[in-house]
């Protein structure tokens, strides 16, 4: 029942105390549903790291506490935070970069099965040439700047993106694009109004998988150029030994890139959100 009191004229006041905590109560329970699962498994994990570590007895040269990582990490992230940085720039110039072409060429092949039929089998042999043996000579050609570690992760996400796109695109229903052609439609118009909404979940799929390798070949193209970045920083603490350090790098690097495919989720339910109205 809600909480009334009467006014002189013996009229009703409704008091929006109760309301008011329902709804904070409504909102808050989702994102308990969604945090809660994830923050439990985290929280037994640690404390399972913690207990090897006591059990075992072994040095924080083989295996750091989770306490000495997150001394590491607060004294060390200054120089993590910029590290993130670089790495951060170079994974979203190669996504972008990656995207763009990736897109191009699915439009391309959406209407030409002879470009499908010359095209495809480069892409493919893009993505099967290992990274590690791309890398040398990219940098050769290009230097070992950002440009050229963007344009080594590029090579990683066209793949994904590309054919996320060809599929989406290409499984637009027939009576859309008979509806388009009767009100005359061009094919700009078509592709725009009619197969790109439908294509977008397909889309959204592949710019999840893009995402996290755009992170992972930015972290190769910093092993092999040994400039700035967290891929370069887990290799020059692991050189040296300062595994505490080490592992802080691999958290501020786990974070990047989860939050690098929170981008596309956050993508997905926007577009969800914007159809069911």
């Amino acid at each position: 029942m809600p909480d009334e009191r009467t006014d002189t004229n013996r009229r009703p006041i409704r008091t929006p105390s109760i309301g008011r905590s329902r709804s904070v109560r409504d909102r808050a329970a989702p994102v308990g549903k969604r945090v809660g699962p994830p923050a439990f498994v985290f929280v037994v994990l640690l404390a399972a790291w913690q207990a090897a570590v006591v059990v075992t007895g072994l040095p924080t040269l083989i295996l750091p506490s989770p306490t000495d990582v997150a001394t590491a990490l607060l004294e060390t992230y200054p120089t993590l935070l910029g590290d993130a940085v670089v790495t951060g720039v170079t994974a979203a110039a190669g996504l972008l970069a990656g995207g763009l072409v990736g897109f191009a060429l699915a439009f391309g092949m959406t209407y030409s099965r002879t470009a499908t039929r010359t095209l495809v089998p480069y892409v493919v042999a893009l993505r099967i040439a290992p990274l590690i043996a791309v890398a040398p000579l990219l940098f050769l050609w290009f230097g070992r700047g950002i440009p050229a570690r963007a344009l080594l992760v590029a090579t990683l996400t066209v793949f994904p993106m590309t054919i996320a796109a060809l599929d989406g695109l290409r499984e637009t229903p027939a009576p859309y694009l008979d509806l388009a052609d009767s009100v005359g439609a061009s094919r700009l118009e078509t592709f725009l109004f009619v197969r790109v909404p439908v294509a977008a979940p397909s889309v959204v799929a592949g710019f999840k998988i893009a995402a996290t390798l755009s992170v992972i070949g930015a972290v190769v193209a910093e092993f092999v150029t040994l400039r700035a970045g967290l891929g370069y920083r887990v290799f020059d603490t692991a050189t040296y030994l300062e595994t505490a350090e080490t592992y802080a790098a691999l958290v501020v690097l786990s974070a990047l890139g989860v939050g690098f495919y929170l981008v596309p989720v956050a993508l997905e339910r926007l577009l969800w959100s914007a159809s069911e109205r």
